[in-house]
């Protein structure tokens, strides 16, 4: 089986196209827009680098340190390659945040320290992998994409954006809970037996398909309904 039900067959510009996780990056970006499409009033430019930023760290420089670090999805990059990927990525990324914060609110500093750090301790497992877990994927994917945008366009934290931060960070679980064993199946599962036996006396074999199906389908569902919220709140924005 392919190590991820998004992956492209090995080799050449596919594997770069396969190390941007295209979903999971589509799903957190939403985030970005979510905590935007909350504020009273958009600020176009800000949205626009609030988005590349994020693209940059998590599109690309997370995934980049995620494939250096034990080849989860068996590209064929070379580590230089993928050593350059995230320190270009993060670091342009950092640098459009201090950019942004100079010109808006130097709070937003704040924003851009933690995103760096996390970014490097979750993805390198640093620290004996403390901060790589379930809880910290939820809060680092899911809250904190939809707090900074929030924080970009506003320049304060209200209630409503805390409580949709919660949110973010639930349907991140829940996604870490479903992928993980959906990843688990694909990329270390050796054999699998069995059969299903239906009611109506109809027999399934048991293949990794039949593990993976469901799962992957709620994921990719999630995915398209996640972007879809999104979009929503920033066309209310255009349509006013």
């Amino acid at each position: 089986m392919r190590p991820a039900f998004y992956a492209l067959s090995p080799g050449g510009r596919r594997d770069y196209v396969t190390l941007l996780h295209v979903p999971y990056t589509l799903w957190h970006l939403s985030y970005v827009a979510i905590g935007a499409g909350l504020a009273a009033r958009l600020d176009g430019p800000r949205l626009v680098e609030t988005f590349f930023a994020f693209f940059l760290a998590m599109g690309v420089g997370a995934h980049a340190l995620d494939e250096l670090n034990g080849r989860p999805l068996q590209t064929r990059i070379p580590d230089p390659a993928l050593i350059a990927l995230a320190a270009v990525s993060i670091g342009a990324a950092v640098a459009i945040g201090v950019v942004v914060a100079i010109g808006f609110d130097l709070w937003l500093l704040a924003f851009v320290v933690a995103g760096g750090f996390i970014v490097v301790a979750y993805n390198l497992e640093l620290f004996g992998g403390r901060f790589h877990s379930d809880l910290w994927f939820a809060l680092a994917w899911g809250s904190f994409p939809l707090l900074t945008a929030y924080f970009a366009m506003v320049g304060t934290l209200h209630v409503d954006a805390a409580v949709a931060a919660v949110s973010a960070a639930l349907f991140s679980l829940a996604q870490r809970r479903l992928s993980t064993p959906a990843r688990a199946v694909r990329r270390e599962l050796t054999s699998v037996e069995g059969t299903i036996v239906w009611n109506d006396g109809r027999r399934e074999p048991v293949t990794p398909e039949t593990l993976t199906a469901g799962v992957e389908g709620a994921l990719r569902a999630m995915t398209l309904a996640t972007v879809a919220l999104g979009a929503a709140l920033l066309l209310q924005h255009a349509v006013r």
